[in-house]
């Protein structure tokens, strides 16, 4: 158990918050002060029930000894190492346990420190691919509206959420986007995979027609989490796969929430069915206890970009933190874990459970959709009159102060807890929700 005794801060004002609404929260704050197994606790002690792994990153729950105890023992032998033109043993083991999950072929393993530098990493990688091929022409890249690729101005110009991208003015260039896969008429209340929608692959065709032989790269998300739990339809990634490997574009698949067992697998490649050139990864790569995300790429694309320099450097891009030590032992602990667990087999067996008890909130008052794989779900709700997402707000901060944690993006509530979870959680999750979505039918 942790025992860290962590106190109310008595001064708010000089963090600047991520994603909130700072002044909002400076006169309500909700603190979090420590966490173990499937709860968060407040500097008051009242238990959190965690139903977001975090940020949909603790795969493997809180507090986890093997973990901590990985990071004090690398902390104590070697705290910092630089990685240009240089190495440390870990990261070569770190880099060599996540190539032994990922799908066949895939080996080559980049060390970031987060899904958004992942994503701009696996683009700049696309670029730097078709470039080394004699394709230099290849410059522009494609997203999905309502696709998340996190935060850099890579990812933030080839995702497709609108709020992420209005304060910052230009984007990079060269981009363009698929239609979202979101077809509400068609696919609302679906348990798992719709139906419908395969078709919107196709589109890809048409953008090959507007650009020609420019594009370098498509990414998308297997399952969009962010933007409340988007599932593609059946046969949907298959089509995408296939028109990829037809024009010479690289499938990168962004799996920063899909990857660790979230969808019953290592990643959610494996459990679709269909192999990217690329896999982009963080959060539960360490279980979120030390920053650390990676881009796993396909042997040929990196022997394509190796082998078409004579020497010097073959790629010029990097991080300071790349592979630091500290990442780098609590992947290594945490996929031990990961496969003495059998993380993913635990999800798999839970999902039907979960889907259950998620679709038992179809007749709750304002629900207008649930969409849920693995163990995601995402409940959408009506929004208020001339006040978007205040519902769905106003659910999140009645169940935090009822004791459980769940997640917000727009007027849906999303979903995704540690794979550890139990039944008995799974029905206070549930029972808890449902209370404070009737409490806000109004």
């Amino acid at each position: 158990m942790n025992e860290l005794s962590v106190p109310r801060p008595n001064d708010l004002d000089a963090y600047f918050m991520p994603f909130s609404d700072n002044k909002y929260f400076k006169s309500h704050p909700r603190l979090l002060a420590r966490a173990e197994g499937m709860s968060y606790f407040t500097p008051e002690g009242k238990e959190v029930l965690d139903g977001t792994a975090g940020l949909w990153c603790s795969n493997a729950g809180h507090g986890r000894r093997e973990i901590v105890e990985a990071i004090q023992k690398q902390a104590a032998i070697l705290d910092f190492a630089p990685t240009f033109q240089l190495g440390h043993p870990l990261a070569f083991e770190a880099a060599a346990r996540v190539a032994d999950l990922t799908p066949k072929g895939m080996d080559r393993v980049f060390f970031t420190n987060s899904g958004s530098e992942s994503d701009d990493t696996a683009l700049k990688i696309a670029l730097a691919y078709q470039k080394a091929r004699g394709q230099a022409q290849r410059v522009r890249l494609i997203g999905r509206e309502r696709g998340y690729h996190g935060v850099g101005f890579g990812g933030m110009s080839v995702g497709g959420i609108g709020g992420n991208r209005k304060q910052f003015g230009t984007q990079l260039p060269y981009v363009d986007h698929l239609p979202s896969t979101h077809l509400p008429a068609q696919n609302a209340f679906v348990k798992g995979q719709p139906a419908h929608g395969a078709h919107l692959a196709d589109e890809l065709e048409r953008l090959v027609n507007l650009h020609g032989d420019t594009i370098a790269a498509v990414m998308v998300e297997p399952v969009a989490g962010s933007t409340g739990v988007l599932v593609p339809p059946v046969g949907y990634l298959e089509r995408l796969r296939e028109l990829c490997t037809k024009h010479g574009i690289l499938l990168i698949f962004d799996e920063v929430i899909t990857g660790f067992g979230r969808i019953g697998n290592h990643f959610g490649s494996e459990r679709l069915g269909v192999i990217p050139d690329m896999i982009t990864m963080a959060k539960g790569l360490t279980n979120a206890a030390v920053p650390m995300g990676a881009v796993a790429v396909s042997d040929e694309i990196y022997d394509t970009i190796v082998n078409g320099v004579a020497g010097g450097i073959e790629f010029f891009h990097g991080y300071t933190y790349s592979g630091h030590p500290l990442a780098a032992a609590a992947a290594i602990a945490t996929i031990d874990i990961h496969v003495r667990e059998d993380l993913p087999g635990r999800a798999k067996a839970m999902e039907p459970y979960w889907e259950e008890a998620t679709h038992s909130l179809k007749s709750s008052p304002n629900v207008i959709d649930i969409r849920n794989f693995g163990l995601i779900a995402g409940i959408e709700l009506q929004p208020r009159e001339g006040k978007p997402g205040d519902r769905a707000m106003q659910v999140f901060r009645r169940c935090f102060d009822d004791g459980l944690l769940v997640r917000v993006t727009g007027d849906i509530i999303a979903l995704s807890p540690p794979l550890i979870i139990e039944k008995s959680h799974v029905d206070r999750i549930f029972s808890t929700l449902a209370d404070a979505i009737h409490k806000e039918a109004a």
